[in-house]
């Protein structure tokens, strides 16, 4: 058999299962991968599925020697990105290869070429697809699985893609708080915190709520309403469109505790919300899904796991917005607190603060105060293209 490399666009359903199953061919064996749902992931990748399709064009590429697999990448435009942001920048994502350098330069060279032939003047990722949804290459704390919707990646990755003229673009943080010497009455916090917390809750006639799950349509549109506000100025964002916040908004509705998801409103106005995701990679990395296996026995295992609140130790602090008239006034520690009190009634153990920009110092001076250990680092990585005659 052939050891020649050969890079095969990917472009049947066949092609994109091919596509999907080869992850687990670079993780076999590592406890620490947080395997996806095999249906989730055929639906993200399909462009009659996935709403993110309706503003980018996206294209596959996977890496044979001979008959065997050896990695994958996609290339792609994001219009509303480069619309909103009025640039020309291509991205890189779902990019995954085994130990085979020549592969990873080949691959990561074909989503080069794609952008550049679109016109793109510049290079960014890994993206999957974009800061709404998975980003970052984690380059500094492989201490553990991942949390929900963060990433997770072999550490020779960062030399594969360095190696081939990426330099930062940006990083991001996370931060790890331990809620076990927390009570609910507020023990075990800085009393300055606390005292703080009340007096921006009095000056501002603050009302801290629960998501109101039977009316989750309406939640969800004052959701998007802040969010797209609040995020507006924040590197990389793009605003979600109402596809987006519809699909978005199913997939996460299993991530949510309504116990720990706030809206803080003056006189019955939204003005903030805080959404923190409950991790499923705990019970995901226990029912280990793969191919091969029906989802249904996966969903069982999957189920049992969930319910064994023992399992679930972990929410992540993951999606919040305030709007821009209270950015700044303790608002966002205010949320954080009511959040994180809710988290230990609930007995969670632990809370992640995710992704946190590095130059968002508002967010991580919060998660100083909560005496969050700064524990993983995640990168976004650019290249510039230049154009051929």
């Amino acid at each position: 058999m052939s050891n020649k490399l050969l890079i095969v666009p990917v472009e049947t359903a066949e092609e994109r299962t091919k596509f999907n199953h080869f992850q687990w061919e670079v993780y076999k064996g590592d406890p620490l991968w947080c395997p996806p749902l095999l249906s989730e992931r055929e639906e993200f990748l399909d462009p009659n599925r996935h709403p993110f399709h309706q503003h980018a064009k996206v294209r596959y590429f996977m890496a044979y020697r001979g008959d065997k697999p050896v990695g994958r990448i996609a290339g792609f435009i994001n219009y509303r990105h480069n619309e909103y942001w009025n640039e020309k920048v291509g991205f890189f994502g779902l990019y995954e290869v085994l130990e085979d350098r020549e592969a990873s330069d080949a691959l990561l060279r074909a989503a080069e070429d794609f952008v550049r032939e679109e016109g793109m003047t510049a290079i960014r990722g890994p993206m999957n697809f974009s800061t709404n949804e998975e980003c970052g290459l984690l380059v500094d704390g492989w201490n553990g699985p991942p949390v929900v919707m963060m990433t997770y990646n072999p550490q020779y990755y960062v030399d594969y893609i360095e190696g081939t003229g990426y330099i930062k673009a940006m990083n991001l943080f996370a931060y790890l708080g331990d809620m076990t010497h927390m009570k609910p009455d507020g023990t075990g916090i800085n009393p300055k915190l606390l005292r703080a917390a009340n007096r921006v809750r009095e000056r501002y006639n603050i009302t801290i709520r629960p998501i109101n799950m039977k009316d989750f349509d309406a939640e969800k549109r004052r959701v998007k309403k802040i969010y797209n506000a609040a995020w507006s100025k924040n590197w990389g964002f793009v605003p979600l469109t109402d596809a987006e916040l519809d699909h978005l908004g199913e997939a996460l509705k299993i991530l949510l505790d309504p116990k720990v998801t706030f809206f803080a409103e003056i006189e019955g106005e939204p003005i903030a919300f805080l959404l923190p995701f409950v991790d499923l990679c705990q019970p995901l990395v226990k029912a280990y899904p793969k191919p091969g296996t029906p989802e249904w026995i996966t969903m069982l295992k999957l189920g049992y796991w969930w319910k064994v609140r023992r399992s679930v130790t972990t929410i992540r602090a993951a999606v919040g917005g305030i709007i821009e008239e209270y950015q700044g006034s303790g608002v966002a520690a205010l949320l954080f607190l009511e959040g994180i009190l809710a988290g230990v009634r609930q007995g969670y153990k632990a809370v992640e603060f995710s992704w946190v920009l590095e130059t968002n110092i508002p967010m991580r001076q919060t998660a100083a105060i909560f005496e969050a250990e700064l524990y993983r680092t995640y990168r976004i990585y650019e290249k510039t293209l230049w154009l051929e005659d």
